[in-house]
């Protein structure tokens, strides 16, 4: 069973992007995003970037200018920009932390090249396969799981203010693509404990049992070509149906030991997350015209409270330097609702601290 996706426009808009960052002075030796090119539907899947530096910067904040002022070029070329590119890049990571093994093998194994050397990439994603299956595995798929099921999807937080044609079409895409395929390829993984590529690659290839018959319905119902299209209502009760028994073939919970180097690694992951963040501000609260940005807004209390419990987590488990740093950079990260104006006096807030930000983005990067 296999599906034809038309991924052209996403391959070039990739090459104009890392052309804007080095206009605007972004180093990046590499550019790769989430997913599979199965994986990205045109013209409703958004590219979520992730960039791989050579060496830090030597200034974070500057960096972080020159990438928002890329990436709100790159938004002002085309108003389906403000979809296909809809946040800048949601991690940075060093190419010394990929080679110590400090990044997610689960999240390496989902990347593909957007510009850059495949080589080296397929060199990453060969390692992260080859890792001991580990908690922070389990932790991540069932965090995909967790985040979808007992009721906690709902179709109407999938945001339809930069989608510009046809929604019916964009809601089935959000059901299809952000629900029922998510849950799948992380069942997928937890069953056969198996890092997946992709959603597409989990929908064609597991399939115990019933499952089968499911997958070439989803698939059916999810391409722009069905006939008839369903309504997304109708749609919605089919995809419950169909995650109730993908559930059915997930395995329990299994109790396993942490990765070697766990602490480093969440230190890594949380510091990769972070280094982007200024850039994402900046250009939430600047954004091109007619570009909806509320509702990202909303959506980093999720990632500013999941930094401020790892950092937690870790500095009981620290050397005394680093537990030192940690709890700066976490004092740095407030709780609760982030709205425009949370935002704009947490920019103050790192700026006034920016010596504190900046060692944290930097230690252990090399």
């Amino acid at each position: 069973m296999t599906t034809t996706r038309s991924t052209t426009s996403y391959a070039q808009l990739s090459v104009l992007y890392a052309e804007h960052l080095a206009t605007q002075g972004v180093a990046a030796g590499m550019l790769t995003h989430k997913w599979q090119a199965g994986d990205l539907i045109d013209p409703h899947s958004d590219i979520d970037i992730r960039v791989i530096l050579e060496q830090t910067p030597e200034s974070w904040w500057e960096w972080n200018e020159q990438l928002a002022a890329a990436h709100h070029q790159t938004v002002l070329l085309d108003p389906a920009h403000s979809r296909l590119l809809e946040h800048p890049p949601g991690f940075a990571f060093t190419a010394s932390e990929l080679d110590r093994n400090l990044v997610s093998p689960a999240e390496i194994s989902t990347w593909s090249v957007a510009t850059g050397n495949t080589t080296t990439l397929q060199r990453w994603k060969s390692c992260a396969q080859m890792m001991p299956w580990s908690r922070a595995d389990e932790r991540f798929y069932r965090g995909i799981l967790d985040a979808r099921i007992g009721g906690r999807y709902q179709l109407e937080k999938d945001s339809t203010e930069n989608v510009h044609h046809d929604l019916d079409s964009y809601r089935r895409h959000c059901i299809a693509w952000h629900y029922v395929a998510p849950c799948w390829f992380a069942s997928a993984a937890l069953a056969t404990r198996t890092r997946c590529p992709g959603k597409t690659a989990a929908l064609n290839q597991w399939h115990p049992g019933e499952l089968e018959s499911r997958a070439e319905e989803f698939l059916r119902l999810s391409s722009a070509t069905s006939d008839p299209e369903p309504s997304p209502t109708q749609m919605l009760r089919t995809a419950r149906a169909t995650v109730d028994a993908v559930l059915r073939r997930t395995p329990a919970p299994r109790q396993l030991p942490n990765a070697a180097g766990t602490d480093e690694a969440a230190w890594t992951t949380t510091a990769g997350m972070l280094r982007v963040r200024v850039a994402r501000w900046i250009y939430y609260l600047n954004p091109p015209p007619a570009t909806a940005t509320g509702y990202l807004i909303a959506r980093e209390e999720k990632e500013l409270r999941s930094a401020r419990n790892t950092l937690t987590r870790l500095t009981d488990r620290l050397s005394r330097d680093d537990a030192t740093l940690a709890k700066a950079m976490t004092a740095l990260l407030p709780l609760g609702p982030t709205t425009a104006s949370t935002l704009r006096d947490l920019l103050a807030l790192w700026g006034r601290h920016r010596s504190v930000v900046e060692d944290f983005l930097t230690s252990h990067s090399t």
